[in-house]
């Protein structure tokens, strides 16, 4: 492991069928006190873009298996993460920190005040490099994202309601200023935003 970097639990089972799961599914935005574990974290990075087989494959299709999103945490209260930002790598199923520091205010701040997100143990960000997908298909790329990102973000909805947590697809952000808080490269651009947190 390089530094900075850290393993995460495998899969393991879960509260809810799939069926139960998206009966139960709702917008969530107050969260009852205390962190998420790591195998919780786990399963909801999984959720959004593991990886299913050998050649790649992942939890959500990708157009061209072009893979153009990526996928951050924002770690405020997780048993066995300190506090701060992180990139999600399927390949090898880990976390690499960015920064340090607790940056759920900041984000809440550039998302409009909304407090879901400074309230939440932990927030999941979905980013996309356009030009992944575009570079192949042309303009028509753009919407092969975005349908990506949708099915990333119900896939980390429907994880969450089986293992018993609630979130809420957060859209409305000032861009520019959350891309420099999360230290976006060039080309890279926030989608979406998703605090996690126990049911009140």
């Amino acid at each position: 492991m390089g530094k900075g970097e850290t393993r995460l639990p495998e899969q393991s089972g879960t509260k809810a069928g799939l069926f139960e799961a998206m009966g139960a599914r709702r917008s969530t935005r107050s969260y009852a006190p205390g962190p998420l574990s790591l195998p919780e974290v786990s399963g909801l990075l999984y959720s959004a873009q593991g990886k299913t087989s050998g050649k790649g494959g992942r939890t959500v299709p990708s157009a061209g298996a072009t893979y153009p999103l990526e996928v951050l945490l924002l770690a405020g209260e997780v048993e066995g993460l300190s506090a701060g930002l992180y990139r999600y790598h399927p390949k090898g199923h880990l976390l690499k920190q960015l920064l340090e520091g607790d940056l759920r205010e900041a984000v809440c701040e550039a998302a409009l005040g909304q407090r879901s997100i400074a309230l939440a143990p932990a927030v999941i960000a979905i980013t996309a490099v356009y030009s992944r997908t575009t570079g192949r298909y042309g303009q028509r790329g753009v919407r092969y994202v975005d349908m990506e990102a949708g099915n990333a973000s119900q896939n980390i909805h429907l994880m969450a309601e089986a293992l018993g947590l609630g979130t809420v697809v957060i859209g409305a952000f000032l861009d520019k200023e959350l891309a420099r808080i999360l230290s976006l490269g060039a080309g890279e651009s926030p989608l979406l935003l998703m605090p996690v947190g126990r049911k009140p």
